[in-house]
């Protein structure tokens, strides 16, 4: 018998949960942190390392008295942050800034500069991150605090992602050196790539912008390692602090939906769409595939054994939390009712970019739109057209990796959200015409304690730990009749999606999509 603690570090807060390698979840805690935004710039999404860390001991202590047991009971600690959250540090890794969160997009013209470069010069990397650099990725964010923090350049000795910096600061490590660095992290987000000599070359970043020059050297200092590895062992100060023992295990760390993939029991052939805030489609493979738009192909990532490939949408509980809070509620007021909704009922069709595109054509630069509104529409209307909106996205995307040869034979659907709205599962159901499996059991931080676990050997395998460990699934089979209905209105929302999201696209005629929006409507409400 082992007990190990899962730290989960999300957009808004942390979770700490206690696991027993028989009994399963003996208790967890939570504490939150602020996101600290700016009403004049919607871009800006910045939060502090200290308010994590704080959050972290709070959490962890809230655990321990949760599970009732004793800290030192715990043999080892792993933490998944969310990403790419970077954070600028100096010469003993101290924090020269907050971080840039994973939802800040200021870096958008750093991101369209680096894609823009490496398609003239061929960079192979890019293919590995579906062609196209993203606003959410490390690159571009480094290069806007560069260009932005003209007076803290000179004291910049490298950059770090979020899980990174928590497991080395966990481990008391203060040397760039002997940083561990997550090949999840550095894979999807910063087109590190084993096969290809690791990060792109110092030409191809120095073409992009001179303040690069450098910046390859600095970013690869440290170990890059799977989550199979160790980052180190706690220190004394943060074993203190939580009330854990010195010296137990950390491994390195990972991003916060790969491992939640992990904790909901992905297999090959699934689809994990970890949906929050935002949604993380995780999925495995057994060989390297390189699908346009999606974030990144990284073998390793997930399972150190297998191929990750990352895609999903930039924006979902809070779009619906947005609607909500315009009207003057909350999503679970607006949503009583939804269950005797139609397929198509509304005569809305929205495109859910309020905060811009991730896949497939990872544009931060687009906008939610709603089409077909008249006099009548209320919020709850617009609350099940965004639903469906989130779903017909998710289908472009599995497309898009059915199209470039990803077996998708399960779709999960984990996360907060998912236990919560069964419509919005019957939604995906219908939309996907696929049966919604939804762990029955909250699985958060259990991705992260199957890695504690792994470090102090209490599991063979993954596998192993995921079979004794992770709970079983709710099904949501798909209706024939309202899969029907969707397969209308998603020739629709192709088109539109396409037409309106890529600025390359050839002219369309849009005039048929209100008067098909209006007829399916109205058949539905029969």
């Amino acid at each position: 018998m082992s007990i190990v603690a899962g730290i989960d570090f999300g957009t808004l807060s942390v979770r700490a949960s206690i696991f027993d390698s028989t009994r399963g979840m003996l208790g967890s805690g939570c504490a939150e942190y602020p996101l600290h935004r700016k009403r004049d710039d919607p871009d800006y999404a910045t939060q502090s390392h200290l308010d994590h860390m704080n959050g972290l001991v709070g959490a962890v202590q809230m655990a321990i008295a949760s599970a009732g047991i004793e800290g030192t009971a715990i043999s080892a600690i792993a933490v998944d942050t969310t990403g790419s959250s970077v954070v600028p540090v100096g010469s003993r890794l101290q924090p020269l800034d907050d971080y840039y969160l994973w939802c800040d997009h200021r870096a958008w013209r750093e991101a369209q500069l680096i894609t823009k470069t490496a398609r003239e010069l061929g960079i192979e990397a890019i293919r590995w991150c579906g062609g196209t650099y993203s606003s959410e990725w490390g690159f571009s964010k480094v290069l806007h605090w560069l260009r932005n923090h003209p007076e803290k350049r000179e004291s910049f000795a490298t950059a770090l992602e979020h899980c990174d910096m928590a497991a080395a600061t966990l481990c008391g490590i203060t040397q760039p050196e002997e940083i561990p660095r997550s090949i999840c992290a550095m894979g999807h987000k910063w087109m590190w790539n084993e096969s290809l000599g690791g990060l792109p070359p110092e030409d191809f970043l120095v073409q992009v912008d001179p303040l690069l020059a450098g910046l390859r050297a600095k970013m690869s200092l440290g170990r890059y390692a799977a989550s199979d590895s160790a980052a180190g062992q706690l220190s004394k100060t943060w074993a203190d602090k939580m009330g854990l023992r010195k010296g137990i295990p950390v491994p390195v760390g990972a991003l916060d939906a790969h491992w939640d993939a992990v904790g909901a029991g992905v297999r090959l052939g699934d689809v994990v769409n970890v949906v929050g805030t935002s949604t993380c489609m995780i999925a495995i493979s057994k060989t390297p595939t390189l699908v346009p738009g999606v974030c990144g192909v990284v073998p390793g990532s997930v399972h150190p054994s297998y191929t990750g490939i990352e895609a999903g949408l930039s924006a979902t509980g809070d779009i619906f939390s947005a609607i909500a809070q315009r009207a003057g509620t909350t999503v679970g007021e607006l949503s009583h009712g939804l269950e005797s909704y139609k397929p198509g009922q509304t005569g809305l069709m929205r495109l859910t970019w309020d905060n811009g595109d991730r896949t497939v054509l990872v544009n931060p630069e687009l906008g939610g739109v709603t089409f077909g509104w008249n006099l009548t529409h209320s919020a709850q209307d617009e609350l099940f057209a965004a639903i469906e909106g989130t779903a017909f996205h998710t289908r472009i995307i599995l497309d898009r990796l059915e199209e470039y040869g990803t077996d998708v034979s399960r779709v999960i659907n984990a996360g907060g959200i998912p236990r919560k709205s069964p419509i919005l599962n019957q939604i995906y159901a219908d939309m996907l015409n696929k049966p919604i499996l939804v762990p029955k059991s909250d699985s958060t931080g259990l991705g992260a304690a199957i890695f504690a676990f792994r470090a102090v050997g209490a599991f063979l395998s993954i596998e192993a730990a995921q079979e004794a460990l992770c709970p079983k699934y709710e099904i949501y089979e798909p209706n024939p009749q309202n899969h029907e209905v969707y397969d209308q209105l998603f020739e629709y929302y192709r088109l539109l999606y396409f037409a309106l999201g890529d600025q390359d696209s050839e002219p369309v005629k849009l005039g048929k999509v209100l008067p098909a929006l209006r007829r399916i409507a109205a058949a539905s409400r029969r």
